[in-house]
This record gives structure tokens, C-alpha cells and sequence, in this order.
């Protein structure tokens, strides 16, 4: 009796005779229905939605707005000229005074009687030192700024963290291939999938399946990214982050298909979902190593530029050099045709190695037994 084993001449001829762009077809199909019918694929979308648009737009609603300032008399006005405050003229101290126990204002600014103030006014407040008043009327000398920043740097460090949080989310994502993989083979369901479709086929379809799942959430991020810096008042980090958001997109999907790989072949290692944390290690350093990289040195530019260039963390180091205006027009499309280059090689490995390796079902399989299948 023969017996058909993964990679034999038997499978060979059998993988020959099935279509294998529609076998894949048709695995990603399923794999893109199972999850969108899952409540939390939807309920996580959505948290992701709603944090972006809470991140760009809550502060500017709770972030108190203008100081309202009560303004006594002509010299108050004039001092208070320019300033970013909500100014209020009123006729003389005594109505400024009413308005600030009355709390329609948070501070008044009233002409000095006592000679005191070299400004010639006072700040009258209820029971604390309206600092940004004082800042207002303060005096500064003329500021010559030799590298203006087109943003500021707390508006810098929250688009890094959300260049970096969007990657792990999605790198963390492909868990889920790795899950299926291992429910199939627990459930013995593998089996009647590899007699229908070829095994390069099934891995192919749930690379193929998950990345549309993965690139319609980008897509859905990058058109309410900007939405949300439009309602936050953010036009300014808007028009510098939108080149480096268009290059995020192609970035993160090759990126998605790299680890999408490693994460399927973590699922075909193992027999049990008890034993999937002991495969999944070093899927999850390559997804949080680059988080992490990009966090922790976001400001030295040599280890941020090193980055870039590796596969495995171009995806969200790159983007984020576009952003701050450290990458020349030829740096990304380098970093992306390595990150390509990688993917092809990558993928054809791990199809090696999960062909011989899911329909092993005694327990984790070791990378040199999976490798050595027969060809």
C-alpha cells in the first residue's frame, strides 16, 4: 500500500492537478469569513476607530480652550493684545473684580494703583495664579528658531506611538493564524482540507485571507486618521504626517505578509493550543522588538536609520523617519524592495517547513524534522 505523505511524488502530482491560485482563493475566502462573522473582529475595529478619533480630538474639547480674561480699561486691553486668551473688556476694576468671584472669567487684568507693576496693570485671580496669564503679559525677548519644527514635539511622539501601536496591533493580529492552524490540526479538520487543497495552498490562502483582513483595517485607519486630525484642529500635523501615512500602507502589508508567514508555521509546529505559547516566541519578539525599537530610540537617528532598513522592522521604522523628515526620497523604496525581496524568501521557507509539518499531530514538531521531510 502507498502511503501519501506532505511533499511526496503523490502529493506533487495531486498539487499539480488542482487549480492553485483558485484552491488559495477559495481558503482565503474562508478565512476572511470566519473572522468577519466574529463579534470581536468588528468590537476591536471599532476600539481602534474610536481611540484615534478620542487621541486627536478629545484634548482640544477638554484641554479647557482659551483662558477667559476680564480686561479693566484701555491699558489692560493694550497688554493683553496678541495673546491667546478669550479677553473680556469691561468698564473699570471693580466690574472685573465681580466677574472673577462670579467665575464668569478665570482672571482679570485691572490697572495698578500702587506703582508696583512695571507693566502698569495687575492680575487679579479667585484663589490660584492664572499662570498662562502671566505668561501672557510677560515680556520675552525675539526668538530665532535655526530648525523650525513644522509640529510640536508632544504631537511628534504621539504620531510615533501611533505608527508603532497600529504595527504591533496588527503584527499581534496574526495570532490568529496561527490559532486556526492549530484548531484544525486538533480537530483532525486539517486532514479533509489537505485532501481537498494542496498544503502550499492552505498556507498561501490564510497568508492571502488574513492580509485582506489586515489591509482593510489600514485602510479604514488611514482614511479616519485624517478625518480625526480634521476635527481635532490638527491640520498642520496633517499635512506632515499624509506622505508618511501613504507609505505606511504598502509598508505594513508587506510587513503583515512576513510575519503572516512566521505565524502559520508557529501553528503547524504544534499539535495543542497548550503548546502554542513554546512556538510563538520568536514570532512575538520580531512583532515587539520593533515596537519597542521604534519607541525607544524614535530620537537617535543612527539606530532609528539601522531600523529602517531591517525587513522585520521597516515596516513602522521607515514611516516614522518620513515623519520626522529624516528619509531621502530613495530610502523607502530601497527599504521596500529589501522588505519584498525578504517576503518572497521567507515565505518559501515557511512553506517547507509547513508542509512537513501539519500533518504531524504527536506533539510539537522540531524545525529539522519539519525540514527534512521527504521530498
Amino acid at each position: 500500500m502507498t502511503v501519501t505523505t506532505p511533499g511526496s511524488r503523490e502529493d506533487t502530482d495531486r498539487e499539480q492537478g488542482v487549480p492553485f491560485v483558485s484552491a488559495t482563493w477559495l481558503v482565503a475566502e474562508r478565512e476572511m469569513t470566519t473572522f468577519l462573522r466574529m463579534k470581536g473582529f468588528w468590537i476591536g475595529l471599532g476600539v481602534l476607530v474610536v481611540g484615534l478619533f478620542a487621541l486627536a480630538v478629545l484634548p482640544s474639547v477638554f484641554g479647557g480652550g482659551q483662558t477667559s480674561v476680564a480686561a479693566a480699561g484701555p491699558r489692560a486691553a493694550e497688554a493683553l493684545a496678541g495673546a491667546e486668551l478669550d479677553v473680556r473688556q469691561v468698564a473699570d476694576a471693580r466690574e472685573a473684580e465681580r466677574l472673577v468671584r462670579a467665575e464668569e472669567v478665570e482672571a482679570a487684568v485691572v490697572p495698578d494703583a500702587t506703582g508696583e507693576s512695571a507693566t502698569g496693570v495687575r492680575v487679579v485671580a479667585l484663589t490660584e495664579t492664572p499662570s498662562d496669564v502671566v505668561r501672557a503679559l510677560s515680556t520675552s525677548p525675539p526668538v530665532d528658531l535655526l530648525e523650525p519644527a513644522d509640529v510640536s514635539e508632544g504631537q511628534r511622539q504621539v504620531a510615533i506611538m501611533v505608527f508603532a501601536l497600529v504595527f504591533l496591533l496588527c503584527g499581534m493580529g496574526g495570532a490568529a493564524i496561527a490559532q486556526s492552524t492549530v484548531t484544525e490540526k486538533q480537530t483532525r479538520v486539517v486532514e479533509i482540507l489537505v485532501a481537498t487543497v494542496p498544503v502550499r495552498a492552505l498556507l498561501a490562502g490564510k497568508i492571502l485571507g488574513h492580509s485582506l483582513l489586515n489591509l482593510g483595517q489600514v485602510v479604514v485607519l488611514a482614511v479616519a486618521a485624517p478625518i480625526a486630525l480634521n476635527l481635532g484642529g490638527h491640520e498642520r500635523l496633517l499635512s506632515v504626517i499624509a506622505p508618511a501615512l501613504g507609505w505606511f500602507v504598502p509598508f505594513l502589508c508587506l510587513g503583515f505578509v512576513l510575519l503572516a508567514a512566521m505565524w502559520a508555521v508557529a501553528g503547524a509546529l504544534v499539535s495543542r493550543q497548550e503548546d502554542l505559547g513554546s512556538s510563538m516566541s520568536l514570532a512575538m519578539l520580531l512583532v515587539m522588538g520593533p515596537y519597542f525599537g521604534v519607541m525607544f530610540f524614535s530620537d537617535n537617528a543612527t539606530v532609528l536609520t539601522v531600523l529602517s532598513f531591517v525587513p522585520f522592522s521597516s515596516a513602522v521604522a521607515m514611516p516614522v523617519r518620513l515623519f520626522i523628515g529624516q528619509a531621502q526620497l530613495w530610502e523607502p523604496l530601497v527599504a521596500l524592495g529589501v522588505l519584498a525581496a525578504t517576503v518572497v524568501l521567507i515565505v518559501l521557507l515557511a512553506s517547507r517547513v509547513y508542509s512537513g509539518s501539519l500533518l504531524q499531530t504527536r506533539g510539537k514538531v522540531a524545525l529539522s524534522q519539519a525540514w527534512a521531510r521527504q521530498d
